[in-house]
């Protein structure tokens, strides 16, 4: 069971150390939520702020593209450091081409599903990357609660998985806390990025131990 922290829910004027304190307290990598304010409402960052952060850290950078056409974008921030990249389906950049651009940049390429979007819009897909991530959230913003019938397309994706013989990473995005991840566990996600509820706790350590040993013991 993997741990990666949301930095959405972070102090972002503390982020260099908020993410520090994440990687020292076990984290498995980052979660970092790339959002343009056109395919969805909010803006976060993009490379330069990737790009700061990677010397200071070796944790695994998961970067998360929430944008119209991740196609332009790859290569920058594939140079600005991250270790895997995922896009949504849905945006407008052609998927089997953006994959290989993942890929060829020598980074681990991974699809998103929006709440509304099968599990069947990533089966052809599924030998060309590394992760599939289901939002259990609408994407955008931080902070909202958990969409426990997102679990059936988890588990069509963790069956499909197994039955083409592949070990591909599952990750849920959205409301994750104690109760939620042992409901994602026990449907077959085993990477869980975890915002609001990891970095409102006093011991990072703790909560990432805690959130790891109940998905575990699902």
């Amino acid at each position: 069971m993997k741990i990666a922290p949301s930095v959405l829910a972070c102090d972002f004027s503390r982020l260099r150390e908020e993410a520090a304190a994440m990687q020292s307290a076990g984290a498995d990598m980052l979660h970092l939520d790339v959002m343009d304010g056109h395919f969805v409402p909010n803006i976060t960052f993009g490379p330069p702020v990737i790009r700061a952060l990677r010397p200071h850290l070796t944790i695994p950078f998961d970067v998360h593209l929430m944008i119209t056409d991740p196609l332009r974008y790859i290569a920058g921030f594939a140079a600005a450091g991250a270790d895997i990249i995922t896009f949504h389906v849905e945006a407008n950049s052609p998927v089997t081409e953006t994959i290989a651009a993942i890929s060829e940049k020598g980074v681990t390429p991974g699809l998103v599903l929006k709440p509304a979007t099968p599990a069947a819009a990533a089966f052809p897909y599924l030998r060309r990357i590394g992760m599939i991530l289901v939002m259990t959230v609408e994407p955008g913003f931080g902070g909202q609660s958990f969409m426990a019938d997102m679990m059936p397309k988890v588990r069509e994706l963790r069956d499909r998985a197994k039955a083409l013989g592949l070990s591909l990473d599952i990750q849920v995005d959205g409301g994750i806390d104690k109760d939620t991840a042992q409901v994602a566990a026990a449907a077959g996600a085993n990477v869980l990025a975890a915002g609001s509820y990891l970095f409102r706790q006093a011991d990072y350590a703790g909560a990432i131990a805690s959130l790891r040993e109940v998905a575990i013991n699902n």
